[in-house]
């Protein structure tokens, strides 16, 4: 007797199975075959460049309400990867869709470092960069304070600036921003791999050698932490897609997100990993920013902290820690049943996270 049922299967049955396979594979070739350099742009909504430091670019979006909010938000992302992910394309658009809700929206990008920016420091991106930009757009507009949205390390970033300079941030957006970095079933934390949380990596000695930390390494790193998923499934199911241009649009676009992959300067990547990741002293209330002594408390201003619940990078007990070091009593927090990119691309984010920021700033800001 065998060990498995036979499915008796007609002759036509199979031939018609695989005749849709094969017209699904020349469909999909097809679809390949006329693909344009254009078709995969991302970072589209209209914008305009209004600052530069060295590398750093600060961008303005054209606002497409006639009275935008009167305080500008300013979105810090993190230095790994580039920040068009909120931009992806037309339809999947958190920029897009703040602007619909009548923000004004300023986006730092970093850039791509090189070896002359190596002994570039958390202070010079903190302190220097950030800081001259959201005194930019104080002064463009008349403020004394602004809005901030942090994303990710740039929330990490953005929560330093503001409890470095509170009288120059309004109101504070932290999303999915690791906070406590030493939570205990984090995968970046876990023992006997090369994991950022661990000693198992000598940062001194990566730095020494190589000055800058590859990107690919880093995005690497990052795939590995789910092997299967990320490096052998997703692909497994591309083929199923091939054949629907649109769908096959959006994985070749987040494809090309993902593996652009800026270097990171080595003296920040040191202090970073270092400090924040093997000390976790961010919430110690011992992290120096240049001269600058990071208090979590001084965090006085309103402060949305928004989490994904599926985020296996920034886990929720992460962000979740930062309400009990801050100083404010205007404190939101917000989830969504997404993972860590699902947040900025998913359908669900598209619908339900714009409005959430948009409410929570306008009521804020006296619109």
């Amino acid at each position: 007797m065998l060990p498995f049922p036979i499915i008796p299967l007609r002759f036509e049955d199979a031939a018609e199975q695989y005749n849709a396979i094969v017209k699904k594979k020349i469909k999909g070739t097809e679809n390949l075959r006329h693909l344009r350099e254009k078709d995969l742009e991302i970072g589209v909504t209209p914008k305009e460049i209004v600052y530069r430091e060295d590398k750093v670019i600060l961008y303005r979006f054209q606002p497409v309400v006639d009275t935008p909010l009167n305080i500008p938000v300013l979105i810090v992302y993190a230095l790994i990867n580039r920040p068009f992910i909120i931009d992806l394309q037309e339809n999947r658009s958190l920029v897009a869709n703040l602007l619909k809700l009548g923000l004004d929206i300023y986006l730092m990008d970093w850039g791509y470092p090189t070896r002359a920016d190596r002994w570039l420091t958390l202070d010079d991106y903190i302190n220097g960069y950030i800081h001259n930009c959201v005194d930019f757009i104080r002064t463009k507009h008349h403020l004394d304070k602004i809005n901030l949205l942090g994303i990710c390390q740039g929330g990490t970033f953005s929560l330093c600036y503001s409890a470095i300079y509170p009288e120059k941030v309004k109101n504070l957006i932290a999303m999915i921003a690791p906070v406590d970095f030493q939570i205990s079933n984090a995968l970046l934390n876990m023992k006997g791999g090369c994991t950022l949380g661990t000693d198992a990596v000598d940062i001194d000695l990566m730095v020494d050698v190589l000055g800058n930390i590859p990107g690919d390494y880093l995005n690497f790193e990052f795939l590995m932490l789910k092997p299967w998923q990320l490096g052998i499934q997703k692909y497994l199911d591309f083929l199923e897609i091939i054949d629907d241009e649109d769908k096959l649009l959006n994985f070749l676009r987040m494809e090309k997100w993902i593996f652009d992959s800026p270097d990171l300067a080595g003296e920040a990547y040191r202090q970073f990993l270092k400090d924040f990741y093997q000390g976790n002293k961010l919430i110690k209330g011992e992290v120096r920013i240049g001269d600058k002594l990071v208090n979590l408390g001084n965090i006085s201003m309103p402060v949305l902290n928004l989490y994904a619940e599926k985020d296996h990078l920034v886990t929720p007990a992460s962000s979740l820690a930062l309400g009990q070091y801050i100083g404010t009593k205007d404190y939101t927090v917000r989830s969504f049943p997404v993972g860590h990119v699902g947040i900025y691309v998913s359908r669900k984010s598209q619908q339900n996270l714009p409005p959430v920021i948009a409410d929570w700033l306008k009521i804020r800001s006296g619109d």
